[in-house]
């Protein structure tokens, strides 16, 4: 099934090792074996008769029974909210674990962990963290390294096959390089099976079909978790990896490895790509356009401002492979720059705020990118993921009524509004001159603002209120 491109989870915690504790003195009554794969994701504690509401799959719940009556509906409903164990301390409430409470677990399944009298809930907690907290660490190492594995693959001279193959060996499986109808273009390591070739071609079309799509995509075949990932640049390509199990960080890997083979699978545009990245330079550097131009070729391109809570050099390059072009810097404030051939539309990403100029002409890129500049702060201030420059149009009275259609029925906004454009956003004079507090103009121009879905701040968007206010 389709998954969004967030950061992986935390680590789970095997429930073999929580037993391995011997300073926690944890034991197993009930259940299936702990060796059978049962993993802890969190640590809830609750005295609830029912804990179910409050339960979000994959917790240790620890309990001392302090309501518990009726032991066989009490882990019914454990095992239906998805908790992955029960830990039940003994005393003060109950000298010894109730054997009801034993039989039930083994009839449905539940690992059931018999907490100490000298061991604290909150000791119980603690070492999960931790546990957690080492997972994770090892987690980052590994992924270090196989970035770094990865990007030497690339360097080599047949890098497409170099990646698949140092990929298949990081996630102990195959690595498979497919088109939007599910062809193998390349691959390495061990052939999937059937079931699991079938998977793949499968998730290739969800992902690499025609207009914007998931991320990537995972499900299960037979024994294998098989996922897909799409493949920048507008040519349908998919990476596909299966493997018998998948580790934690294994969806990092593969997406590092799916930015790699994104830059070297893109296509190259009508001139040197390499002279184009130049060229860019050099305009953002203030070069003059006419000496810029004749290497960028005709045109038109599309200015693009990005930002992201994540702005590595690798979330850049990938947000360049999703949208198709290598043309990128990442500057010091963290906004990555882009240029889109073609005039080409962007579209949204996940995790990302975009600004987007209007088509332009080489000689007109520094403008486009002002209008980037401007979109990406309106994109920020009204919280939309895509915002595209429009230039203001000529306002009639209709087109006016249109524009302000959200502030009908609020007088009071309008008037504020028109007050506080007059005096040029002065909070103060808005105040003086309507007789209110300045406290409340800034709300009621928030709210203007909200309702408008518009960026107050922007001179453009300022000039066509005044104008369509005028209209009124």
């Amino acid at each position: 099934m389709p998954e969004a491109g967030a950061p992986p989870p935390t680590p789970p915690v095997p429930l073999t090792t929580l037993l391995a504790d011997r300073e926690l003195g944890l034991r197993r009554l009930a259940g299936p074996d702990a060796s059978e794969g049962a993993a802890i994701r969190m640590v809830h504690t609750s005295e609830m008769a029912d804990p179910f509401p409050y339960l979000l799959g994959g917790e240790l719940l620890l309990s001392a029974g302090v309501l518990l009556d009726d032991a066989d509906r009490y882990v019914a409903r454990i095992v239906e909210a998805g908790a992955a164990a029960l830990g039940f301390g003994v005393t003060p409430v109950h000298d010894t674990v109730p054997s009801a409470l034993v039989e039930a677990c083994d009839r449905r399944g539940l690992p059931l962990l018999e907490v100490p009298p000298r061991t604290t809930f909150t000791a119980v907690a603690r070492a999960v963290w931790r546990l957690m907290a080492e997972a994770r660490h090892h987690e980052l190492q590994r992924v270090a390294r196989a970035q770094q594995g990865l990007a030497a693959a690339a360097a080599r001279p047949a890098p497409v096959p170099a990646v698949l193959r140092r990929l298949a060996r990081y996630v102990r499986g195959s690595a498979v390089l497919l088109d939007g109808e599910g062809s193998v273009v390349h691959a390495a390591g061990p052939e999937p099976s059937g079931a699991a070739a079938a998977a793949l071609s499968r998730l290739a079309r969800v992902v690499g079909g025609p207009g914007p799509g998931p991320a990537s995509a995972t499900d299960q075949a037979g024994d294998d978790h098989v996922a897909a990932y799409p493949l920048g640049g507008g040519r349908g390509l998919v990476l596909a990896v299966a493997a018998p199990a998948r580790e934690a960080g294994d969806h990092t890997i593969a997406g590092v490895a799916a930015v790699l083979l994104s830059l070297l699978t893109a296509p190259h545009l009508d001139t040197d790509v390499s002279a184009r990245s130049g060229a860019l330079v050099r305009l953002l550097l203030g070069a003059a356009p006419e000496s810029a131009a004749p290497l960028l070729g005709g045109g038109p391109w599309t200015v693009l401002h990005a930002r992201s809570a994540d702005t590595t050099p690798f979330a850049a390059a990938a947000l360049g492979a999703a949208l198709g072009t290598t043309l990128l810097s990442l500057e010091d404030d963290g906004t990555v720059r882009l240029l889109l051939p073609g005039g080409r539309e962007p579209s949204a990403r996940p995790g990302w705020t975009l600004g987007a100029s209007a088509p332009a002409a080489p000689e007109a890129l520094q403008e486009a990118d002002a209008q980037a500049d401007r979109a990406l702060r309106r994109a920020a201030a009204t919280r939309s993921g895509l915002v595209r420059h429009r230039e203001p149009g000529p306002l009639t009275p209709e087109s006016a009524r249109a524009l302000l259609a959200p502030l009908a029925d609020a007088p009071a906004l309008v008037e504020t509004l028109r007050t506080w454009l007059s005096v040029h956003g002065g909070w103060d004079r808005t105040a003086a001159a309507l007789g209110i507090h300045r406290n409340t103009v800034r709300q009621r121009i928030a709210r203007c603002a909200s309702l408008l879905g518009a960026d107050l701040d922007d001179v453009d968007v300022r000039m066509e209120l005044w104008f369509a206010l005028r209209q009124r």
